[in-house]
């Protein structure tokens, strides 16, 4: 029986209507793809509570979550991931790669240019789908 993993992704919107990308770095697993920043939910955690404790490990600042984009889950063959990515906005900070290789905000229409980690890519199509309030 192949293990489950219960993972979150934060889509992070900028005033601009873009969204922050996060570059795989070579020491993660599936490397040199994008993905929208997150980890491993812990134990007794919510899964909003994690967004904001690994954004913070992870990116160096403090988000706010909203409404969850998509639930997937996604067999890699080895492992099964469950993504659930929910929309979120800095608070406080400023993004800083330090666990990934690069960071950058892109706008939703230009999503699909990335190559993404495939549990990412149904909420890239969501996102991809959905006109920014801006626009």
């Amino acid at each position: 029986m192949k293990k489950t993993v219960q993972v979150v992704g934060a889509v992070i919107e900028n005033e601009h209507g873009e969204i922050l990308c996060a570059l795989r770095s070579n020491a993660m697993s599936l490397p040199n793809l994008w993905e929208f920043p997150g980890g491993k939910i812990e134990d007794g955690e919510k899964p909003e509570e994690t967004l904001c404790r690994e954004i913070h490990e992870e990116l160096g600042c403090d988000i706010e979550v909203a409404q969850m984009v998509e639930d997937t889950t996604y067999d890699y063959g080895n492992i099964i991931v469950n993504l659930r990515t929910y929309l979120a906005k800095i608070v406080r900070g400023e993004p800083d790669a330090a666990e990934h290789a690069a960071l950058v905000w892109i706008p939703r229409v230009s999503l699909k240019s990335l190559i993404w980690a495939p549990a990412d890519i149904p909420a890239v199509e969501i996102l991809s789908a959905e006109r920014t309030e801006t626009a």
